[in-house]
């Protein structure tokens, strides 16, 4: 980086004694990306999944000079990694003071900042603006036009100035020309219409533009990225081809393939109040929703083309969490941790994330919601404890007592708000549920959380029913229901 005493400089005289040279912002990207690279650093570490896959294609990238379409599914972090390159730019740069593009105060490109430095010299004024208002961001919608974009005539400008139509200094620029020196990013490329994508072409080839007819020689210097949704092609609308051809690299993003690398992005993107950080989270429930997000990816009733964003699981722990808060505040109890039967407080996360198929439709999204938690709770209970159909016949069957004790007619009966104490003590009465948990060395704050996994495990496997009424969970013998027919 030009590491220049930037506040003393305050006129182009100081500036040229000062050694500064002009390059372009591909070329800094470029210089200062070595510069990361030889010293260890690496800008784009908030992003977690990408290190071996994505990032190396995108230093490469950059290290080409290379404008960047990132294509992939929504949730997986494109724009998060545009915003990041701005770390990779100078801290301060120089311009011409009143520049509307961020003239290079020695190499200027408008007539304005030209005409300037031509009248006033070395005493030509000179501001620094710092690299954050070098990053400009523009979501592609259908009615985006080329003056957004480009630029238009002001006819108020040229009626005052008394020029014509065809004078640069009449021209008002739209998004592109003002992001000169900088980084421009348009989201959901797709969506931007064939016509405008078509204006594009010279600004990304030869640097110049027209605008309404008039031909204008702006060498604009931009890092130009692109994000796309590969569904989109089909869904929305199409990136042209002429258009991908002249961006030079597209890099593929995708989904966190390690489970654990999943649940570090939800834990490390939830907001998370401070006065919620007292509330305990099992690492058992961080697995479920995990489980939650990887189950609704592949599911039948989930249209996988449009993908299922990480979003998911991130909205689902905050919602968590202010379930659990919740409770604590309707009891007036202090510490609070998450049960199983607070997970139906994340149904509206999913409901809200998830695109579904016509047969997901016919179940209706909160059913969906439900099938995907009663299915993440399942699979979290065969990591732990072993499958109670395989060890019925066993002499030492682990399941044995807890089968005689709903035997016995004895019931469970779990709602939502009902006390710690009460939660506590209602599993604690069931026989044969502490020998288990002591055999699977669970910490004690996760006991009771455990236990109701376990019962609720029993009756995934038919060895136990569970009934669940309005926000009451009930577990009992699979024939007390009949008995009390035949009585």
């Amino acid at each position: 980086m030009q590491n220049l005493k930037h506040e003393k400089i305050k006129n182009l005289g100081q500036l040229k004694e000062s050694g500064y040279e002009p390059r372009s912002v591909k070329e800094e990207i470029r210089q200062n990306l070595k510069a990361a690279l030889e010293g260890g650093q690496n800008v784009f570490e908030p992003i977690l999944g990408y290190d071996t896959t994505v990032i190396p294609d995108i230093q490469r990238a950059l290290l080409s000079q290379h404008n960047i379409l990132l294509l992939g599914l929504r949730g997986q972090a494109k724009t998060r990694i545009a915003r990041l390159m701005v770390q990779l730019m100078d801290e301060f740069i120089p311009i011409v003071r009143g520049s509307e593009i961020n003239d290079d105060p020695l190499a200027p490109i408008s007539k304005a900042a030209r005409t300037q430095i031509a009248e006033l010299g070395d005493d030509t004024p000179v501001d620094w603006i710092h690299r954050d208002e070098r990053y400009v961001e523009k979501l592609a919608t259908p009615d985006v036009t080329v003056a957004d974009l480009i630029g238009d005539i002001d006819p108020i400008k040229a009626a005052n100035l008394k020029l014509a139509y065809s004078d640069e200094r009449v021209m008002h620029f739209g998004l592109i020309p003002r992001a000169h020196r900088g980084i421009f990013v348009i989201n959901e490329l797709p969506d931007l219409q064939p016509r405008i994508q078509v204006a594009l072409f010279n600004i990304l080839q030869e640097g110049d533009l027209q605008i309404r007819g008039f031909h204008i020689r702006l060498p604009l210097d931009i890092e130009f990225v692109f994000t796309a949704n590969p569904e989109d092609y089909t869904n929305r609308g199409s990136i042209i081809t002429p258009l991908k051809d002249r961006i030079e690299s597209q890099i593929l993003t995708h989904y966190p393939e390690d489970p654990v690398v999943g649940m570090a992005i939800t834990e490390q993107e939830a907001s998370i109040s401070e006065d919620q950080k007292s509330i305990h989270i099992s690492p058992l429930i961080k697995v479920i929703i995990q489980n939650i997000v990887e189950i609704a990816r592949s599911s039948e009733f989930t249209d996988v083309k449009s993908g299922v964003s990480a979003r998911l699981g991130i909205s689902a722990l905050e919602n968590l969490v202010s379930t659990v808060e919740r409770r604590m505040l309707i009891n007036k109890e202090k510490k609070g941790s998450a049960r199983l039967t607070d997970l139906w407080g994340v149904i509206p996360s999913i409901t809200g994330k998830v695109e579904l198929v016509y047969e997901g439709e016919e179940e209706g999204p909160e059913s969906v919601a439900l099938s995907f938690i009663q299915e993440a709770i399942e699979v979290a209970f065969e990591g732990y404890f072993k499958d109670p159909e395989k060890v019925k016949s066993d002499e030492n069957d682990p399941y044995g007592v807890i089968r005689a004790y709903f035997q016995g007619g004895n019931t469970v009966d779990l709602t939502n708000d009902m006390k710690q104490s009460d939660y506590e003590q209602i599993l604690n009465k069931v026989k044969g549920l502490d020998k288990l948990i002591e055999s699977a060395n669970i910490e004690k704050e996760d006991q009771s959380l455990f236990k109701e996994l376990i019962l609720n495990g029993l009756a995934s496997k038919q060895v136990l029913n569970r009934n669940v009424i309005d926000n009451k969970v009930s577990y009992e013998d699979p024939l007390a229901n009949m008995w009390e027919d035949l009585n």
